[in-house]
């Protein structure tokens, strides 16, 4: 019988997770109870493992309580992603966590929508608060 030896490891499973990403500018909010909606439909990434380019969609939609996410500071934000080497799914939830700890919003939704490599696509939706798991 053969051996497999794992393709994946627990270092590819966490790559990126440390990065010191930059903190996302905000501003004082003027208004109650309204989402907001922020596109990136040129949002690149690297494979962890294979260093080959991953590209996709990333929309952040959420109802902001006292701050708004300011624009430029979350392109800059967003731009940190392109060299780094970071599997799909941890992109889209380290996205909400750094959200959430810029502007503590009422809720948000973090949606991405990542191109086919090799005839399969990625969509990855988190969301806060997140829901309980039992």
């Amino acid at each position: 019988m053969a051996t497999t030896t794992a393709r994946y490891t627990d270092e590819h499973a966490k790559a990126g997770l440390d990065f010191d990403f930059p903190e996302i500018e905000t501003w004082q909010n003027q208004f109650p109870a309204y989402e907001i909606l922020i596109d990136d439909p040129e949002f690149t990434s690297v494979c962890p493992k294979t260093g080959l380019p991953d590209f996709g969609v990333i929309q952040l939609r959420y109802m902001p309580r006292e701050k708004c996410l300011e624009l430029k500071s979350w392109k800059e934000y967003l731009f940190c992603y392109r060299n780094l080497g970071i599997f799909q799914e941890n992109i889209v939830n380290q996205i909400l966590e750094d959200v959430v700890k810029a502007c503590d919003p009422v809720w948000a939704h973090v949606h991405g929508d990542f191109r086919p490599r090799g005839g399969i696509s990625t969509i990855v939706d988190a969301r806060w608060p997140r829901p309980e798991v039992k």
